[in-house]
């Protein structure tokens, strides 16, 4: 019956009742995920027949999942290596096991993955940041099978991203699984996603209407007898909405599912201050008997963007601030990354009192999204369209793909706001404005529900390509590649004068600062130099800040960067191959002073931080206090000598000309309840220039 292969089946469960009992979400049966990150033999550079059985393999290198190539290489400031590197790994099955519909799935492997399965070519992916699956049942057996996956990032390859100001890491550096499900189940083939998309729209205080799409997928030899049970579930856990739809699902078919479901007196997810999250539970049956089960998020809010009230959460004008992250790891680690770590880069900037994340320049690890949803941090994220556009029709298409595995894996993330279709592409001219027009109208093929963006650098402000997609975001230096950073203000007032019915963001503003670099006041470095001092960093974010705060309808106000990242070509500041424009070191070992500026300006708990407290080593007899605070006044110690009380003035504290005494000196601030302390040690100029022996 081809005609049931396009059929879309649509249920109302109009003025469901909350039901108060507790429902166990149900089970994945028949789902079951190995984890294949153990056991693996790699070889750096191609490999002739390297995906035959019976290569011998012995003196390959042993590595674990997640691995890259370029870990050593890929911060240092050289060149660093792309290329081909080989992965092989034995998989044992039961008969039991390839009774199942057998699925791998990678979940970062960068930048195009060919996987073999006992010599047999499963499937080829282009793009290095999502998840993907490819379906190995038929190429399997009991006993022992071999895994080979040639994994290649050579520059010039029609696949996104073509350039970036950003190391672009080689390898499986994300983990590896084998997915067994039963032949029905709910779609794994759907861009990597979970085969289940979740919207809301008509929200009032009485209700919201949820709509649910469920691909069930029947790999089995006959049509089956099937139902889509749909629960939504409360943050207590008890089910308040609930459908069930019945049909018979075709043989080697996809059968799309929508059922639309009256949540009552919804919860509202409203940010920052009430990220309350229901969860939808999907259960495929077959004859009454669960197979499969997807588990997917729901906040219910409402986001809209307007030229003149900036971003409108449920209705409220909201102010969306934050910063840029680019998941780059720690040193020495390249893109590997643990859950802890995600975690705790997240905790970092939620106690700098972000209210929002730009997820540049692709895709992000799963648990990011995760996490900001919970956290009620509202995200905006976009597909690897960066600095070069390749002309081509297969350029075109690897965009497209990259932006629909974006939207299914994450369009789910009430935190998802706006997809980004591009960054910072250098060239403008008709064929990049027909390709940005074109990847955003695919988006709203994807998502008709959320707004897309481009991030403009080098056009003017209303360039044809600067104003591509529903919002305009612009990444702006004004004080550090070109400019003075007083003209920050007047240059975003002209832009809105100009284009009033625009939404308009800053999607990047930074300065490059190492704690290393220490001077009171400083002198603006460029860009190139080796000496970024921190206290230029702070007083550059000090300036924007100001101006920001005072224009409401700017949408967004992201800084480049939260955290100090790999730029393997960059060579400045203390450390050729990193981007040091990080409120955060690349080690995550310490918060610059900008940083606590931020925590000043976007937290209430009371804090008090002195800035230069790393500049210990002083010289002049007299120096400035300085100290970020959010109370009204501080008062501040030095040598247990009280220098008295002052007001805290647009979140800054100074106390001029304070006297220090040879040796250590010990400044103390009390604000509120909130304390801090720093030593700072005074040479005087005779002892400076006096011989080691005095004379």
């Amino acid at each position: 019956m081809p005609a049931m292969l396009a059929r879309l089946i649509t249920l109302m469960a109009a003025g469901v009742a909350a039901l108060a009992i507790a429902v166990q979400p149900v089970a994945a049966q028949g789902r079951r995920t190995t984890a294949l990150n153990t056991d693996w033999r790699f070889h750096l550079r191609d490999a002739l027949a390297a995906e035959r059985p019976d290569l011998d393999d012995s003196a390959w290198s042993k590595v674990s999942l997640p691995h890259t190539w370029n870990a050593a290489d890929g911060d240092d400031g050289g060149t660093y290596f792309r290329g081909v590197g080989w992965y092989r790994r034995d998989l044992v099955l039961t008969a039991d096991q390839t009774r199942k519909r057998l699925f791998l799935q990678f979940d970062g492997a960068a930048l195009a993955a060919d996987v073999f399965v006992n010599g047999e070519k499963a499937g080829r992916h282009e793009g290095g940041y999502a998840t993907f699956r490819f379906d190995v049942t038929g190429l399997v057996h009991p006993g022992h099978n071999l895994v080979a996956v040639k994994v290649d990032d050579t520059a010039g390859a029609s696949i996104a991203p073509m350039s970036g100001d950003f190391t672009i890491y080689g390898g499986l550096y994300r983990g590896v699984g084998l997915i067994a499900a039963e032949p029905l189940h709910i779609d794994l083939m759907d861009h990597g996603g979970p085969g289940v998309r979740v919207t809301t729209d008509q929200i009032t205080p009485e209700s919201a209407r949820v709509r649910v799409e469920t691909g069930a997928r029947n790999d089995g030899p006959a049509p089956a007898k099937t139902s889509v049970r749909v629960d939504i579930v409360d943050a207590r856990g008890r089910r308040v909405a609930g459908d069930t739809a019945s049909f018979d699902a075709p043989t080697q078919a996809t059968t799309p599912v929508v059922q639309t479901l009256s949540l009552p007196r919804p919860h509202l997810w409203n940010g920052r201050p009430d990220p309350y999250l229901y969860k939808v539970v999907v259960t495929l049956l077959e004859n009454g008997r669960p197979r499969d089960s997807v588990n997917a998020p729901l906040g219910v809010r409402d986001i809209r963007i307007d030229a003149q009230k900036g971003l409108l959460l449920n209705g409220e004008p909201y102010d969306l601030h934050g910063v840029n992250i680019h998941p780059s790891a720690r040193p020495g680690r390249g893109a590997i990354v643990t859950d802890a770590e995600i975690k705790a880069d997240i905790d970092q900037m939620i106690a700098m009192g972000v209210t929002g994340l730009r997820l540049a320049h692709f895709q992000h690890p799963a648990l990011t999204y995760d996490l900001a949803d919970r956290a009620g941090i509202i995200v905006i994220t976009e597909a690897p369209l960066n600095s070069i556009a390749e002309d081509t029709p297969a350029f075109a298409a690897n965009v497209r793909q990259q932006l629909a595995e974006l939207i299914r894996q994450t369009g789910n993330h009430p935190s998802v706001a706006a997809w980004g279709i591009g960054n910072e592409v250098y060239r403008s001219d008709a064929a990049t404005h027909a390709l940005l027009a074109d990847v955003a109208a695919f988006a709203k093929t994807q998502d008709p529900t959320r707004p897309t963006f481009y991030a403009a650098c080098c056009q003017d402000d209303l360039d044809p390509q600067a104003v591509q997609g529903a919002l305009s975001g612009y990444n702006r230096y004004y004080g550090w590649y070109s400019g003075e950073t007083a003209g920050i203000g007047a240059w975003a007032d002209k832009l809105h004068g100009r284009a009033p019915d625009r939404p308009i963001g800053v999607t990047e503003y930074g300065a490059g600062a190492s704690v290393k670099h220490q001077q009171d006041p400083p002198v603006r470095p460029k860009p190139t130099d080796k000496w970024h001092p921190e206290q230029y960093q702070a007083l550059f974010h000090e300036t924007y800040w100001r101006a920001f705060r005072d224009r409401p309808w700017l949408w967004g106000k992201f800084v480049w960067v939260g955290f100090d990242f790999a730029s393997d070509g960059r060579d400045e500041g203390d450390h050729p191959g990193i981007n040091d424009k990080g409120l955060v070191t690349y080690d995550r070992m310490t918060t610059k002073d900008a940083y606590h500026w931020y925590q000043a300006n976007w937290t209430t708990a009371p804090m008090a931080y002195i800035t230069s407290r790393r500049f210990t080593a002083r010289v002049t007899p007299t120096v400035t206090v300085k100290v970020y605070a959010n109370t009204k006044t501080a008062r501040l110690k030095v040598n247990g000598r009280d220098l008295g009380e002052v007001a805290v003035e647009d979140h800054v504290a100074l106390w001029k000309d304070v006297a220090l005494k040879p040796g250590q000196n010990r400044i103390t601030v009390r604000a509120g309840k909130a304390r801090d302390a720093v030593v700072w040690t005074f040479t005087p100029p005779a002892a400076r220039t006096a011989s080691p022996a005095g004379g």
